[in-house]
């Protein structure tokens, strides 16, 4: 029977938490009690999710994305160490931190726990006070990953993604529009005539420019799931999770109505700043970003500062 005495309560990740928002954490376990006594534990702190199954916790991991998963060895179907290994065979799900809970409590048992890739491992009955450190070392661990990550998919100039984070997402984003039969959009943008721009205005300018484009490409973005990313040079990518063609064409003209709107003065050009947009969506989800390429030299060939799509 587990130890259900609480100590009195402090913040699990004191001040602002690193992750930027509460932790996800998801407790599995094929006894209810057990859930409930670990969820009494966090529920102040965390989003808590729940699973009496490996099965339906390998699927809310693929959903969700929690930060850490406890999980129990012993369970009927997939088992705890099975789980595990799923985990971090999936380049998508091997970032999320395993504790094991479990009443085995032999080297034996703690030595596979940790060879399956667990980050740490606690017996039952456990005592809040110490699942709490140690929930709290993993989370913490698992922030400051977090962070080093996104630092190296920002792009140095422009503050928006970079191509490596678009490529992984788009991978991801793929894999789930396959499996859930959802929408996929994707946008390319182009600054015309920029080489003309840095000829006549010099490369300070153009970076600003640059600089300038992105934050206003960003800002039409209203979903945290939209991605927007550099592709190169003066290219920019955005990825739409669950867009048609119709919503993602609404957003690109957007994006080119205001960068427009911007009225940086083009010397290189009778007129100001504007994109070209290649917009491509549904059809074959794989094969996006070479329609929406295809698209974008449409909207060049028409004349520039304008929005073009096809199906993909």
């Amino acid at each position: 029977m587990m130890q259900m005495s609480l100590p009195e309560h402090t913040p699990l990740l004191p001040g602002h938490t690193p992750l930027g928002r509460r932790p996800r954490l998801l407790i599995v376990d094929d006894q209810p009690v057990n859930i409930q006594a670990l969820h009494r534990v966090f529920a102040a702190d965390c989003q808590v999710l729940m699973a009496t199954a490996g099965e339906r916790a390998l699927q809310l991991c693929r959903e969700r994305q929690p930060d850490l998963v406890l999980l129990d060895v012993q369970m009927p179907g997939m088992d705890g160490h099975e789980l595990c290994a799923q985990l971090k065979a999936d380049p998508l799900l091997r970032g999320i931190a395993v504790i094991f809970v479990t009443a085995q409590d032999t080297p034996d048992e703690e030595t596979r726990a940790l060879d399956a890739g667990a980050a740490d491992f606690i017996t039952k009955p456990f005592n809040p006070t110490v699942v709490r450190a140690r929930v709290r070392t993993q989370l913490t661990l698992k922030a400051q990953a977090d962070l080093l990550r996104e630092l190296a998919f920002i792009d140095g100039l422009t503050g928006v993604h970079n191509r490596r984070h678009f490529d992984e997402r788009f991978a991801a984003e793929t894999r789930r529009a396959l499996r859930t039969r959802s929408p996929l959009a994707v946008l390319m943008a182009d600054v015309d005539h920029f080489k003309r721009y840095n000829d006549q205005c010099g490369h300070l300018a153009g970076d600003d420019c640059l600089r300038r484009v992105a934050a206003t490409l960003r800002a039409c973005l209203r979903r945290p799931t939209d991605l927007l990313a550099r592709y190169g040079g003066e290219e920019f990518v955005c990825l739409l999770p669950d867009t048609d063609l119709a919503g993602a064409i609404g957003v690109a003209q957007g994006m080119e109505d205001a960068v427009r709107g911007l009225g940086l003065p083009h010397p290189g050009v009778d007129g100001i700043v504007t994109i070209s947009v290649g917009v491509a969506a549904e059809g074959e989800v794989t094969g996006l970003v070479e329609a929406a390429d295809r698209a974008l030299y449409l909207a060049k060939a028409a004349g520039r500062g304008r929005v073009s799509w096809v199906e993909g």
